[in-house]
């Protein structure tokens, strides 16, 4: 197993996603979406679990690879004693299927190359029955069925469980390998050409890729980051998951292995913005529609995550027989969370639907109904205590942040009222709502002795996401209870530089054991808060070395592990790709972006 989070790299399809790892090993693969089960799944076990690899004989890791720029396309090269080879993977933009496109070149001297396939279906539970068919591998077991095909073809057998194939490449050959996944009971979907396949997907990566409109420092940066949200994105909706994979721990060997291969309301109005920001209008405007989608209903009903499509029911199962990342059980599908009640989301919806409004994104005729339903909802609920943004499972407060967003959402309802006189709704009654809730929140979260306002009522413990006050406009940057809480957040919740979302080993608020490393998002929250308290030369110190967390080809994970430098989390983090364009922008997007 690939001992690193950081070891991997993603493609994907805008439907599904896989991780390839530095060995040439495909070890993460759902099929036909991003939440389906994984018919790879060694990322999470060992090879008797899926995977697929394509390397030289013999060869272990490779000598180095790289994204073709402004794409998605992976090529890995590995230098031997007789000569050099490279694997080029991706995606193709599917019209039917999903297929996974591997090619192999010889780029000199000539080298023998070994493919291994191991099709596990369902999370590496389910070994399926393979047979010839037309030159083909058809391997299917229940609901799937995935055929493999090569150009020009190469001889393949089974062994192992597996099927297995060997060749040789000499410079400039090429063969090219298809994986192509359907329903069982349906018909083999149409052949695609490989190299054409390859051609279309350069040339539309780089042109959607020159839609953006950032030109500042850390270009390559954020637009892999763009890259990177734009492969997360369920294409047919606009839903946007949280990262491709599941139960990669946030600590190794230990718990916290959560399921994020659903769309969450927390980062509706982050995502948005930057979207708008960096020109996709487009990607923001499917991804607003998504958000109506799924929150219409009765607003008691919300939920803080849907899946793709908008499902609400994602119960937490856990799959026994894989052993974890690391040895880090239990691995879970489905979470748990989705039947929490967080307040914060309704200021989130609010905020983000205030944003489209604002950036002039078309409206809907039913959209400002629904803002009016969830004021409602939020004029008797907003004194409930909840379980705050970070999901916590060590039962309900008076999370301060959670109050905040309150705030928001009422501030959002007045300022639209007033911008748009022609909308009907309680403004006097909103305005008292927002005013009450800023008096409770500055009453009863924050400690004036140590100046700070604090993760819930009366309690000394902090929350990063404190952070967000002065962003979403609660107080002012220069406020000095602003000042404050960014002074004890940095102090209190700092590890190696970056910064931790609260106090997870000494806390009765998150009901788990163990802690977690830095979370990358706070992280890039605080490099926000330094810059806005006047502090720019320090946030952008801060911003150079959360970049160079990236991985090799630019990717982060939802954490980081100062003590022993690595990744931790699910994999890539769209909640870590935001924060650094929405960082870049508020460092530099004023005077030396375009």
């Amino acid at each position: 197993m690939n001992a690193r989070i950081e070891d991997y790299a993603l493609i994907g399809d805008e439907q599904a996603a896989a991780l390839v790892g530095k060995d040439g090993s495909i070890d993460w693969l759902c099929l036909p979406r991003f939440d389906s089960g994984a018919c790879f799944a060694r990322l999470l076990g060992d090879e008797d679990h899926g995977s697929w690899r394509i390397a030289p004989k013999d060869a272990d890791v490779c000598t180095r690879r790289a994204y073709r720029s402004e794409t998605l396309v992976l090529d890995t090269e590995w230098e031997t004693d007789d000569g050099t080879v490279r694997v080029t993977d991706l995606m193709p933009q599917r019209e039917r299927a999903p297929d996974l496109v591997r090619i192999v070149e010889g780029v000199s001297g000539r080298v023998t190359v070994r493919s291994t396939l191991r099709l596990r279906f369902d999370y590496g539970s389910i070994t399926p029955w393979v047979r010839r068919s037309d030159g083909h591998r058809v391997a299917v077991a229940g609901p799937d069925s995935a055929w493999l095909r090569s150009e020009p073809p190469v001889h393949t057998w089974g062994e192992d469980f597996g099927t297995h194939a060997e060749f040789t490449v000499a410079e400039g050959e090429r063969v090219a390998f298809v994986l192509t996944w359907h329903p069982s009971h349906e018909k083999r979907p149409p052949l695609i050409d490989p190299y054409e396949a390859l051609e279309s997907s350069v040339t539309d990566w780089r042109r959607w890729a020159r839609q953006c409109t950032y030109d500042g420092p850390y270009r390559d940066a954020v637009v892999r980051s763009l890259i990177t949200l734009k492969a997360l994105t369920y294409a047919p909706t606009g839903g946007i998951v949280a990262a491709a994979t599941t139960s990669l721990p946030e600590k190794p060997g230990g718990v916290r292995n959560w399921d994020y291969r659903y769309c969450w309301l927390r980062d509706s109005t982050l995502t948005l913005g930057a979207l708008l920001s960096m020109g996709f209008e487009e990607e923001a405007g499917a991804w607003r529609d998504w958000l109506l989608r799924a929150v219409a209903g009765n607003p008691a009903d919300l939920q803080i995550m849907y899946g793709v499509a908008g499902e609400r029911r994602l119960g937490e199962t856990e799959l026994p027989w894989l052993p974890g990342f690391a040895g880090s059980s239990p691995v879970r599908t489905g979470n748990g969370a989705v039947d929490q009640l967080q307040l914060d989301v309704y200021g989130e919806v609010m905020d983000s639907l205030s944003l489209a409004r604002a950036a002039g994104l078309p409206t809907k005729p039913h959209m400002w109904a629904l803002q009016r339903s969830l004021m409602t909802f939020l004029e008797t609920a907003w004194r409930q205590p909840d379980e705050g943004l970070w999901e916590v499972r060590g039962g309900r407060r008076q999370f301060v942040h959670s109050k905040v967003m309150v705030w928001v959402a009422a501030d959002r309802a007045v300022t639209t009222l007033e911008r748009h006189p022609e909308l009907r709704g309680d403004l006097e009654g909103w305005r008292t709502l927002r005013d009450e809730v800023h008096r409770e929140v500055c009453e009863k979260g924050f400690d004036p002795d140590r100046n700070t306002f604090t993760q819930y009522y009366g309690s000394r413990e902090l929350d990063a996401a404190l952070l967000l006050i002065p962003r979403v406009g609660f107080l002012p940057p220069d406020d000095p209870r602003v000042v404050g809480t960014v002074d004890a957040i940095r102090a209190e919740l700092g590890q190696g530089g970056f910064l931790r979302r609260y106090d997870t080993e000494d806390s009765v608020v998150d009901g788990l054991p163990g802690g977690e490393g830095a979370f990358l998002a706070c992280s890039f929250w605080l490099a926000d808060a330094l810059h806005l308290t006047g502090r720019t030369k320090e946030a952008r110190e801060l911003f150079d070395r959360l970049v160079g967390l990236c991985n090799d080809v630019g990717l982060l994970a939802e954490e980081y592990d100062p003590v022993h430098g690595c990744q931790l989390g699910n994999f890539p983090q769209a909640f870590s790709h935001i924060g650094l364009v929405n960082t870049a922008l508020t460092l530099y997007g004023d005077d030396e972006a375009g």
